[in-house]
């Protein structure tokens, strides 16, 4: 149960469609991901859409850059299990055929896609199809005569590209899209964000631009998206990683659970251990993490190492562990203590205790 501190208001926004995934309103925030195989390899693309999906990932997004990729975005959307956003750069003309292809959203980068006839008719495409689209504004590819008016990049520069495309879109009578404004600097993300979040309702799409590899990527997004998402602001996000889009996934729930906007899959608080634990820690939270990662009920574990937070912790999780002395551990259930355990493989009861709850849980519902 969430304490009053804890809550947080979300901004107010209008509801879009893309494909069966509502983005907006009162809708959960969607966590999203991008594919990093060759779109023209229909095969390898699904295979890695489904890893992505299985883990939770709400809507997945698939680079169209030639005729090859755009004719294999009809076989990807027949077999994929969740809606697919067909992310277009320069060619106006892949953007048409990814609606006409079934893709439920077009993410199309104002900077680079064309003059505004062009976008009139990927609008038309997208009216036609049904498909929403996202006004991907990026820092690193805004408009020449945004460029040229600001010298370089810059939160006002990143709004004002997002607003002469809503007004674009708004004037051909489409108001089906969300919107991002990204930037690899976390500052100028965060402020284009704040600033667009007080002009417009639509729904606002969260990231930190090519934010790098697995751990600095982490650390970057979850400042950046974190702090966004404590005011309220965002209503889908992605991030970004030099990894595969298996862990962009982990990590975004990770940033949602940790802020009580999502509640999925097995949540581990552990200690970072010391001399005092009295089994390995470390060892213990890494292994049980990579074997639980097909588990989407919401539960709490606490694997503490020894009884100075281990008791405490453990009454405030579905199941706890602190350590103790002599390889007798003693096991928490619903925040009371259970029974002791001693002389076994903690990491294979943890897991199969943790199997057994998620398992009733699946049952009774």
């Amino acid at each position: 149960m969430l304490r009053d501190y804890q809550k947080i208001n979300r901004r107010k926004s209008r509801t879009v469609n893309v494909g069966k995934v509502k983005i907006g309103g009162n809708n959960p925030i969607a966590v999203q991901t991008m594919t990093n195989t060759l779109t023209s390899d229909s095969k390898e693309t699904i295979a890695q859409i489904e890893r992505a999906a299985k883990l939770g990932a709400d809507v997945v997004r698939v680079s169209v850059p030639d005729k090859d990729s755009s004719n294999a975005l009809k076989e990807i959307v027949k077999h994929s299990s969740v809606p697919i956003v067909a992310d277009i750069h320069f060619h106006y003309q892949r953007a048409i055929e990814a609606a006409k292809n079934g893709a439920a959203c077009i993410r199309i980068n104002p900077g680079n896609i064309g003059n505004i006839d062009r976008i009139k008719e990927v609008i038309k495409a997208a009216k036609d199809y049904n498909c929403s689209i996202r006004i991907g504004v990026n820092a690193g590819s805004l408009e020449k005569q945004i460029l040229d008016k600001h010298s370089e990049p810059n939160p006002v520069a990143l709004v004002e590209s997002a607003k002469l495309n809503i007004k674009i879109l708004e004037d051909n009578d489409f108001t089906n899209f969300k919107i991002s404004v990204k930037s690899s600097d976390i500052f100028m993300s965060v402020e284009a964000y704040n600033k667009l979040s007080e002009i417009c309702d639509y729904p606002l799409h969260l990231g930190i631009t090519e934010a790098g590899g697995k751990r600095t990527g982490s650390i970057k997004s979850s400042i950046g998206i974190g702090n966004l998402l404590l005011k309220g602001i965002g209503d889908t996000i992605r991030v970004s990683l030099s990894d595969e889009p298996e862990e962009e996934v982990r990590v975004g729930f990770e940033i949602l659970k940790s802020l009580g906007l999502r509640n999925r899959g097995v949540k581990i608080i552990s200690c970072p251990s010391c001399a005092r634990q009295q089994f390995q820690v470390i060892d213990t939270v890494k292994n049980l993490e990579k074997k639980l990662d097909d588990i989407s009920t919401p539960i709490t574990v606490s694997i503490i190492g020894c009884v100075v937070n281990g008791p405490g912790e453990a009454t405030m999780t579905d199941i706890g562990v602190t350590g103790g002395g002599n390889g007798t551990h003693m096991i928490y259930l619903d925040g009371k203590k259970n029974n002791v355990v001693k002389n076994i493989d903690l990491e294979e009861y943890l897991e199969k205790l943790i199997r057994e709850r998620s398992n009733n849980i699946q049952m009774v519902k």
